[in-house]
């Protein structure tokens, strides 16, 4: 197989190879079961624990071969009845009353690669095996090419087998036989024991074969048969992927096939894939691209499909399940549920409700007839009967430490893009607003809103975004603007006391009215956020300022002096002209600075 995976513990139908050797072993109510185990012997034994828990493990020595694979086995059961006979016994009872005690009856063997074998046919080997009186009856079939199995040698007349060959040892002739060994025999426990005892290693391979105890058997007298079956899949084994592939498409096609003739629509088998344990009610149909694993259940008059994967899911009757991925879920009655949803463990859908486009719930009970339409993630939650959840809403169930609960009350009604921050309850019949975030409780019949008023900025595309689309769409619209903000349209009036100013907000109306007395020439007070009116709107000339002198050396000699004369420091930079505010590192105020402080006058009113 080339795996780290044991090849009996590789998969098919959800089953591993020898959990359907175990299924079909049990399926006859065998006193006991045993597996022997020898490579991966820590793996395969977890595995029997898992799917057998009854079942014995008896552990292969060094010793290879089938023949003593059923030694151990063989040591196992006859301890495991006489453990039973010390049990069944009312005292203590004489000591080693219970040692001669030995397993008696008919005994199966079933290799652990044979996935395709049913109870079926395991059944009638042993019906066969018991109706002649057999030492050994082993279940055969015929390849076209048999090569690399062992040859059933049959006593011409009678038809019994003579014994059994193994590919490697048998020669040109005896090659050319097309009835093959399956590996599945049935033996008479007294017999196979005494054999057992006597199995050797002289072979090409150097192992036990369990093969020579059918001849050891008919030499001692008793009778060997062969049960010939018209299905080799029943009897195929695997030892690499692709005869895996091979027989896990001929299950499948099988179990659909049965499906299919119980009342079950398959619309497309070559891409339908079900397990062994999924259960399947009449009048389902299931669409093309679905896969139904695990113990799934599709109940009566459901559509499941297309594109969909459920793991153990139920399905309810005549509900709806489209292009979705769920896992331990359970969908109700009516229930409709896609495309594109996301059904984690512990999401249960009631009767009638939805769960819909791109939608992931988790660990969420919705109750009958409640809906989750769009977009959202519901985790942690409860939710009535008979509510809706508006499109992209969350429960914020995750504080980073721990997981918190979601409540909704039965015919709530929830607005779009909603946070509902956990734990927070929303009652009965309560309403929250788009866009809220919910941290706090809404109690019944109340409206939940956390959103602040929206404010609309006219002409502001105009203003700041000039010259791009989206201007140019606004003015097909308004028509032109001008740059105190007012429209130009016939029949109304610019600025601040014209036709259309009703129709503003009060942040656009203010506006206009700073620019038209702007433009007046008076002064008006400046916004808040700008600086003094003295720096931005002087109110009357600014004083001259004196051309900057180069100072001499008299000027440098006569400061230290002056010091003196006074007793204090001076100012650093008292003696030096003083700089207007706004200049940069170098720059004495000229001439020309009025007409800047005007400019930026103007500019500001046109703003």
């Amino acid at each position: 197989m080339r795996s780290a995976t044991p090849k009996v513990l590789h998969t098919l139908a959800g089953r591993s190879m020898l959990g359907h050797a175990l299924a079909s072993a049990q399926a006859l109510e065998p006193g006991r079961v045993v597996v022997v185990v020898r490579h991966e012997r820590e793996k395969v034994a977890e595995h029997v624990t898992q799917v057998a828990p009854g079942a014995l493990i008896a552990d292969q020595d060094a010793i290879p071969g089938t023949g003593r694979a059923v030694q151990v086995a063989m040591s196992a059961l006859d301890a495991s009845a006489q453990a039973g006979a010390v049990a069944a016994l009312d005292g203590p009872g004489a000591p080693g009353s219970a040692s001669g005690v030995l397993l008696e009856g008919a005994i199966v063997v079933i290799a652990g690669d044979v996935p395709l074998l049913d109870a079926g046919t395991l059944g009638e080997l042993l019906a066969a095996h018991h109706a002649d009186g057999n030492a050994v009856t082993v279940l055969t079939t015929e390849l076209e090419d048999a090569t690399g199995y062992g040859r059933i040698l049959r006593e011409p007349g009678t038809g019994d087998v003579l014994g059994i060959v193994e590919h490697k040892d048998a020669t040109e002739e005896q090659r050319e036989v097309r009835e093959i060994n399956s590996s599945i025999y049935v033996f008479d426990a007294a017999v196979l024991r005494g054999a057992l005892g006597r199995l050797g290693r002289d072979n090409a391979q150097g192992e036990v074969y369990l093969t020579d105890v059918l001849a050891i058997a008919r030499g001692d007298g008793g009778h060997v048969r062969a049960l010939r079956t018209d299905d080799p899949f029943v009897v195929e084994g695997v030892n690499d992927r692709v005869q895996l592939a091979v027989l896990r498409a001929e299950l499948n096609r099988r179990l659909l096939e049965d499906w299919m003739r119980e009342g079950v629509t398959v619309v497309d088998p070559a891409t339908t894939w079900v397990d062994v344990d999924v259960e399947l009610e009449r009048d389902v149909t299931i669409l093309p691209g679905t896969q139904l694993l695990g113990a799934t259940v599709v109940r009566e008059g459901a559509t499941v499909g297309p594109d969909t994967t459920l793991t153990d899911v139920e399905v309810g009757a005549r509900a709806t399940v489209t292009r979705t991925h769920g896992s331990l879920a359970v969908i109700g009655e009516k229930a409709s549920v896609g495309p594109y949803a996301y059904l984690r463990p512990g999401t249960v859908l009631g009767r009638k409700g939805k769960i819909g486009t791109f939608v992931e719930t988790k660990n969420a009970q919705i109750g009958e007839g409640s809906k989750v339409p769009h977009l959202s993630y519901i985790g942690d939650a409860t939710i009535g009967e008979h509510s809706n959840v508006g499109a992209a809403s969350v429960t914020v169930n995750y504080d980073g430490v721990h997981k918190h609960r979601t409540t909704i009350g039965s015919h709530a009604r929830t607005g779009a893009d909603n946070m509902f921050v956990a734990p927070v309850t929303v009652g009965d019949g309560a309403y929250t607003g788009a866009g809220s975030v919910i941290r706090r409780d809404v109690p019944a019949g109340a409206l939940g809103v956390s959103a602040g008023a929206q404010r609309n900025i006219e002409g502001w595309v105009a203003r700041s975004r000039p010259g791009t689309p989206a201007a140019e769409a606004a003015r097909a619209v308004t028509g032109p603007t001008s740059v105190t903000g007012t429209t130009s349209q016939p029949g109304t009036t610019s600025g601040a006391g014209g036709q259309g100013a009703h129709e503003l907000s009060p942040q656009a109306r203010a506006e206009l009215e700073r620019a038209a007395t702007a433009a007046k020439g008076v002064p008006v007070t400046p916004p808040p956020r700008c600086r003094t009116s003295r720096h931005i709107f002087p109110s009357r000339t600014p004083r001259p300022v004196a051309a900057p002198t180069r100072r001499t050396r008299d000027d440098r000699h006569r400061l230290p002096r002056r010091r003196e004369a006074t007793g204090r420091r001076l100012r650093p930079g008292a003696h030096r002209p003083r700089r207007v505010r706004g200049e940069r590192a170098g720059h004495r105020a000229g001439a020309d600075d009025g007409l800047r402080l005007r400019e930026r006058r103007d500019l500001h009113a046109l703003r």
